[in-house]
């Protein structure tokens, strides 16, 4: 309490709320990783690679029962939605890491299965607190928040993965004792520290949220090029590995400095603001007496309309049935479905995928598929915003670009072109993070924050079932048709046929995808005009006072 007191602006706290979110956000995109380990869980339990995807579908079965997360979000406080995913990733990775590490023998496949469940799982409850919070601390600023955050996640599998390779030599059982440790550790710290606080409440300061939003990126940027200079340039031993760990926690933790100047521009602005209050306070007296008979009469004029409402109109809060009654809404859910699905197979397999064409070292393309998708996450928030701001842009529109340019890039893989890995990862890594970027905010905008919670996780049931269909079943059943049988009842495939197909159908549903999103920019043309005008008569109102 007593450092609360001392630190006592609530934009500071805000910031600082916000700063913690980021570092949750930058370990909790843990179920990104599965194809580090992979390799390791399938030779020690002697799996084909339908055996193995379905692991990988369990992990993402976890995010189903992110709606319980949702339902926690308007009746459990932050801290205790982050506790609960903590302890839950400390339990799931922790029996991961005891297999992989030989510590015990193999458990049978179906305990394999739940725990994969629980690890997946426990990023619903950190990516519920932090994003809920978050939007509604900034609700005017939707799009920089969520490209900020959401770019983190997808950062995170390239956090990890480089870290553990500059460590431990990206050994799978060290890896797995980061996804443990690692979440539970920076979730503590966000625990005492974010929490709902009013949003900004005048254009200065919306202009403040946007300087500091900026930095936010700035930061992120410096951090993904970072990561991905320590991919190319290939040294990951000795002081050179000891020196890339020091200074990327260094940059992870930079951003602590933004509620720091919060604090110390508000005590000096304090008494200035104290003496202009008292010198303008008859003058307010006068602007609150007519400001309250005005909300007098518009209360009157709402209530009457609400009468004659039977069913929200977008833009409003709706609650998950009225939501679910809407066409908007399931056009929403499959867009996001061809998006995310086609992605995660590609994420859920890019170990198997890289060993058919000939790689040896896979993680490059891990990382590589997390930084571009920071970038898709960052840009695309950002973007979408100011051009909402500026010409009342639907959102969606953004996502249709993605999914174009995710098509291309699958059928550049089904060809199997010279370095088309490398080319798929860039692009299916930034396409799945303008969906995830997107969406977000999306979903806010047509159907309101008071349930926005279990909304969002209705939403990521898209994961679990674009993971079961696109990669426990599509890339499953295809991959072991080509494949060759190995002894001890796994099997392998090489060359570029066995995924040849796949590629194929999933480039088919991102054309479907596409088609989705450019109705659904249609249908909400009229709500995102109205955002655009709400933002820009917002900000003449400042610009004149």
């Amino acid at each position: 309490m007593g450092f609360q007191r001392s630190f006592s602006s609530s934009s500071a706290l805000k910031w600082l709320g916000f700063v913690t979110a980021v570092w949750v956000q930058a370990i909790s995109g843990n179920n990104y990783t599965f194809s580090n380990y992979s390799g390791a869980l399938k030779s020690l339990m002697n799996l084909n690679q339908l055996e193995l995807n379905n692991l990988s579908v369990a992990k993402d079965v976890g995010k189903a029962f992110g709606i319980l997360a949702g339902l926690a979000s308007d009746r459990l406080p932050t801290p205790v939605i982050i506790l609960i995913g903590c302890f839950e990733g400390l339990l799931g990775y922790g029996v991961q890491w005891l297999v992989v590490s030989r510590t015990i023998q193999p458990i049978p496949y179906w305990q394999m299965c739940v725990f994969l469940c629980m690890g997946g799982n426990s990023t619903t409850w950190m990516n519920t607190a932090v994003l809920v919070t978050c939007i509604r601390n900034f609700r005017r600023n939707r799009g920089p928040v969520s490209g900020i955050l959401k770019g983190y996640v997808g950062l995170s599998t390239a956090i990890f993965t480089d870290l553990c390779t500059a460590l431990f030599s990206n050994d799978p059982a060290s890896f797995l004792v980061l996804l443990a440790v690692v979440p539970f550790a920076v979730c503590l710290t966000a625990v005492f520290f974010l929490r709902e606080i009013p949003p900004a409440s005048s254009a200065a300061e919306e202009n403040e949220e946007t300087r500091y939003f900026t930095v936010f990126n700035i930061v992120a940027v410096v951090v993904a090029v970072y990561l991905q200079s320590y991919d190319i340039i290939g040294i990951k031993t000795g002081v050179f590995s000891i020196a890339f760990a020091s200074i990327l926690l260094f940059l992870l933790a930079s951003p602590i400095a933004i509620p720091f100047h919060s604090f110390i521009k508000s005590l000096n602005l304090g008494e200035q603001d104290d003496l202009e209050g008292r010198i303008q306070e008859p003058l307010l007296r006068s602007e609150i007496a007519a400001a309250e008979k005005e909300v007098i009469v518009v209360a009157a004029v709402v209530a009457e309309e609400e009468e004659k409402k039977k069913r929200p109109v977008l833009g409003e809060d709706h609650t998950i049935m009225e939501a679910m009654l809407t066409v908007d809404f399931w056009v929403l859910f499959v867009s996001f479905l061809c998006g995310v699905g086609t992605g995660l197979a590609v994420m859920n397999n890019m170990g198997q995928i890289g060993l058919a064409l000939g790689y040896t070292d896979v993680s490059i393309f891990v990382s590589m598929t997390s930084i571009w998708g920071f970038f898709g996450r960052i840009l695309s928030g950002t973007l979408s915003e100011h051009f909402l701001k500026k010409s009342g842009t639907p959102r969606p529109l953004w996502n249709a670009a993605s999914q174009i340019l995710m098509a291309v890039g699958y059928i550049l893989m089904a060809l199997a072109v010279p370095n088309s890995l490398y080319i798929g990862s860039m692009v299916v890594g930034v396409c799945y993070g303008v969906r995830l970027a997107i969406t977000v905010p999306t979903a806010s905008e047509l159907f309101g924050l008071k349930y926005y919670g279990l909304i969002y996780n209705i939403l990521v049931l898209n994961l679990p079932l674009g993971s079961f269909l696109f990669s426990g079943l599509l890339a499953g059943f295809l991959y072991d048709a080509e494949a060759t049988p190995t002894p001890g009842g796994g099997n392998t495939c090489v060359g570029a046929h066995c995924y040849r197909l796949i590629f194929l159908v999933m480039a088919l549903a991102s054309v479907i995808g596409v088609g989705l999103d450019m109705l659904l920019a249609y249908r909400t043309k009229e709500i995102y005009a109205k955002i655009h005008a709400s933002k820009k008569s917002k900000k003449s109102g400042g610009s004149i006072s």
